[in-house]
């Protein structure tokens, strides 16, 4: 009989997640509210506060896909926006820290954010072809939860989070950046390959 009681569980967090008036949507928007609060913060270089949002607002980015998969309250346009708030969440707290790096003077550093932000929009792109060509395209080191990390980490210790005079910020970025070059590029060679097998005739 206890055998049963972990299913019985989950039927019943199952269903209270579906009699309750929280939706997937609620939570991706959410998500995206914290990245914006983060981005704000980042501008005025609050790196460990805008860090801390950042996470909790990636984390909530997390949470809808499976909230939405256990309550079955997911529809096509929820995917859809969620995909889409990813791009935008990442994309302006990068934007936030290319304007610091650039208040700064730091030439470098700010074109190295502008080429993360287009690498990580790439990442999801050939993504999204690939699937609509009807192949699986998940390859590559950059996926979302590495860059996530990546990106959290560069904020909170933007200024050494008290444990010495350094900044993980710009190497985070550099790091991001590659990420998302190498990414696009696997992604691309995996869908050419994919393509030209399913091209070739049977033997």
């Amino acid at each position: 009989m206890s055998e049963h009681v972990p299913g019985e569980r989950r039927e019943a967090v199952r269903e209270a997640l579906i009699e309750s008036r929280l939706t997937p949507n609620a939570i991706s928007i959410t998500g995206l509210v914290l990245c914006l609060v983060s981005a704000a913060l980042v501008w005025q270089e609050m790196f460990v506060l805008g860090g801390v949002a950042y996470i909790v607002g990636s984390v909530c980015d997390t949470l809808d896909g499976r909230y939405s998969r256990m309550s079955g309250k997911g529809t096509p346009f929820g995917a859809f926006l969620d995909s889409t708030l990813d791009r935008i969440e990442e994309g302006v707290v990068l934007a936030a820290v290319a304007f610091t790096f650039a208040q700064d003077g730091k030439g470098i550093e700010a074109a190295a954010c502008a080429l993360a932000i287009l690498a990580s929009v790439m990442v999801s792109y050939t993504r999204a072809r690939a699937e609509a060509l009807g192949v699986e395209c998940k390859v590559g080191v950059g996926s979302r939860a590495t860059r996530v990390t990546v990106l959290s980490v560069g904020l909170l210790f933007a200024n050494g989070l008290g444990l010495g005079d350094f900044s993980l910020l710009a190497p985070a970025v550099y790091v991001l950046a590659a990420m998302g070059v190498i990414t696009t590029i696997q992604r691309i060679v995996h869908v050419r390959g994919e393509l030209k097998a399913a091209d070739r005739p049977a033997t």
